[in-house]
């Protein structure tokens, strides 16, 4: 044992504090190490979790193998640790000494120039660019340079995700009703000017781009302001489909600051009523800085997927899955959990086969993230739904038998995906239903971006026959002297029949 857990060998570092225990810090990966059966306790540490485990069950030498996987092993009562804030503490400061500096020149809304600075500082435009914005020309040139196959497939998606934000929006009426002496109701109507904020980094995400600008059109935004760093020629051309009335080459911080205040300057720019989009930490910090100032649709942060299935799932399949939300960041996070440990087995050799096939960068990215993504073997399938409904993933797939019935079954999640072939990566490519999905835990009190982010609900109320309201007026009198507001008691007053209290 000593010498093959040598301090020398890569993938681990290993110390013997007494005869009886062996500690393996792995990182980031240790497969297929035969052990002799010794009376001795291993104790792993991973950077997310550590756990001990004996020479005698629930550890099983019985093949002579230890197969540590490329998922992390968590046992479920460690499973809150992984629950994390949506705000990175560190990208919240940043990101506000960027808006500080983007604002100190007007001291209300981003100065033109210092956001062209700011972009050419971080990359999201070229070093000799004279401009953040491009027009609306640029755009449909874009769309007309690509290729037939690409521009079909973004007008496909583009229909479809229309039709069902459309069909959102006519869920939801103006609507009356009668009260005392009058009538009561609301109406529906869209905010004004709309801000979608598409990532650009790592990939570009055209996707994006048009999940949250033709949402916001569909809602009847007047003003749609798009923002995408280092925009692709498919991304220029989503935002021409999508119909974009300005299109900022910035990301971060400082295109949230951009939409949020409104650019003045060179390039002006409408201050936004409403941002919507997915992005890094700093978006996400920079989101939670705006909202009150401004509507946001919810703190999105690094993509996560979640998946429950059972004996009755394919490995290739849910590997795949697992692989998919793993390869769009490094701090993106994939999660299994199962029922069966004979699965997670098979799903995790499926991992290590299928990462290892993909091209660079998505290899390298994938790997990074898999190190903070993890597995749990579960009790019983009410076991996994318990344990997704605490991690409120963004992505559920229920991969078991009845799984319509499971999926019913649990509550918090951003998008629910039913079935081997309700793929999460279909949803991404629009089925219909929105891919702006609520991460980090937020799934608990909010749901996707929809039409109904754009949307204001206003309540009206109209009295027509004052008698008839006096019912009404001493209720309200009433209440009010309970309440110990005497104002609002003479104010009803002023509307009654009745001789009103002076004094």
């Amino acid at each position: 044992l000593h010498a093959l857990f040598r301090p020398s060998h890569n993938n681990c570092n290993c110390i013997h504090p007494n005869q009886n225990t062996l500690i393996i810090h792995h990182e980031p990966r240790m497969q297929g190490l035969a052990l002799v059966v010794l009376p001795i306790a291993l104790t792993f540490v991973t950077p997310t979790v550590s756990f001990t485990l004996q020479s005698s069950p629930p550890l099983s030498l019985s093949t002579g193998i230890l197969n540590m996987g490329i998922l992390n092993r968590v046992t479920p009562d460690k499973v809150s640790l992984e629950i994390k804030d949506p705000v990175d503490p560190k990208a919240l400061e940043q990101s506000k000494a960027i808006m500080s500096e983007l604002k100190q020149a007007t001291g209300s809304k981003v100065d033109s120039k210092s956001l062209l600075e700011v972009a050419k500082r971080f990359g999201d435009v070229p070093s000799d660019a004279t401009s953040f914005t491009v027009s609306k020309e640029e755009c449909k040139a874009a769309f007309e340079q690509l290729s037939d196959q690409d521009r079909t497939a973004l007008v496909n998606i583009h229909g479809r995700v229309k039709a069902f934000a459309e069909m959102q929006r006519k869920s939801v009426n103006d609507m009356e009703m009668d009260i005392p002496g009058g009538k009561a109701g609301h109406t529906v109507s869209p905010c004004q000017a709309a801000g979608c904020y598409a990532p650009g980094g790592r990939y570009p995400l055209p996707s994006s781009v048009i999940m949250t600008a033709v949402t916001a059109r569909a809602a009847g935004c007047e003003t749609v302001v798009l923002a995408s760093p280092k925009p692709a020629l498919i991304t220029l051309a989503a935002g021409y489909i999508a119909g974009a009335d300005y299109f900022l080459c910035v990301g971060g911080a400082q295109a949230i600051a951009a939409m949020a205040y409104g650019v003045e300057g060179q390039d002006d720019m409408p201050s936004c009523d409403v941002i919507c989009g997915p992005g890094n930490k700093w978006v996400t910090a920079a989101k939670s800085i705006v909202n009150g100032h401004c509507g946001i649709d919810m703190l999105a942060g690094p993509s996560e997927v979640l998946v429950i299935c059972d004996e009755t799932a394919q490995a290739s399949v849910v590997a795949a899955d697992l692989i998919a939300q793993a390869e769009h960041d490094v701090v993106a996070r994939a999660i299994l959990l199962s029922t069966s440990a004979k699965l997670i087995d098979d799903i995790d050799n499926q991992v290590e086969i299928q990462v290892e096939a993909l091209p660079e960068p998505n290899r390298s990215t994938a790997r990074e993230a898999l190190k903070q993504s993890f597995a749990v073997q579960c009790d019983s399938i009410e076991h996994c739904i318990k344990i997704s409904d605490d991690i409120a993933p963004e992505h559920l797939e229920i991969q078991t038998r009845d799984a319509m019935k499971v999926g019913q079954s649990c509550a918090n999640y951003g998008g629910l995906f039913v079935g081997e072939h309700a793929a999460e990566v279909l949803g991404d490519y629009g089925a219909g239903p929105n891919h702006t999905l609520p991460t980090g835990g937020t799934g608990r009190h909010t749901g996707g971006l929809s039409v109904f982010n754009f949307l204001r609900i206003r309540t009206w109320m109209r009295v027509d026959d004052a008698q008839a309201s006096q019912g009404m007026v001493d209720d309200s009198i009433t209440m009010a002297r309970l309440e110990g507001l005497e104002g609002h008691a003479r104010a009803a007053e002023a509307r009654s029949s009745k001789k009103p209290r002076t004094t």
